[in-house]
């Protein structure tokens, strides 16, 4: 049996439209959404990337469970559940529940961040920083979205052609495998349907 033909859809940095935060305190990209134009009310799972520019607290999502990574600056991440933290761009990504009141400070500047929000009844996600010094054969199985989000500029390989990727582009790939080559360095975001 042959292998299926890889869905690969390119998510273009320079594409998405910001959207200021109610507090003023950042700003947020969405990255890729499931179901495509669900809201903050209604999505099964969402990835974007924010900017947050002042101390404050997220917003609360019941049922939603939540993983994030900072990409660029230094965060000061607390909450009810855990001691604070100082998160940077080497740190884990950090796994926490939608309904914990949480408290985040900039630290020297703004941060960027990647936010990976699945709802809790119908999915769940795996966020993962990876390097690339070899080839390397990522694969989406079946009731899988696999996201790639660039930290660097790089080169995909697939079935259907090659595709040149800028810091921060991303990738959706709902079937299929694709081939990243070095040097590369990326966030991936396995997501899988319950």
């Amino acid at each position: 049996m042959r292998a299926a033909a890889p869905s690969i859809e390119v998510l273009r940095a320079a594409a998405r439209t910001p959207m200021a935060w109610k507090n003023g305190g950042g700003v947020t990209r969405e990255v890729a959404v499931s179901p495509t134009g669900s809201s903050l009310d209604d999505f099964d799972w969402r990835v974007s990337i924010a900017e947050i520019r002042l101390a404050g607290r997220f917003s609360t999502f019941q049922g939603v469970d939540r993983r994030m990574a900072v990409l660029y600056g230094r965060l000061s991440f607390a909450s009810d559940a855990r001691s604070p933290v100082i998160l940077t761009p080497e740190s884990d990504a950090l796994a926490f529940a939608g309904e914990l009141p949480v408290f985040t400070e900039p630290l020297g500047g703004p941060v960027t961040d990647l936010n990976v929000m699945t709802r809790r009844a119908c999915c769940s996600a795996d966020l993962r920083r990876c390097g690339a010094r070899a080839p390397v054969r990522l694969e989406a199985a079946p009731g899988t979205t696999l996201l790639l989000v660039a930290l660097s500029e790089q080169l995909l390989q697939g079935a259907a052609g090659n595709v040149r990727l800028e810091t921060l582009d991303a990738v959706r790939l709902a079937e299929g495998a694709i081939t990243v080559e070095p040097p590369a360095s990326f966030w991936a975001v396995r997501i899988q349907r319950l």
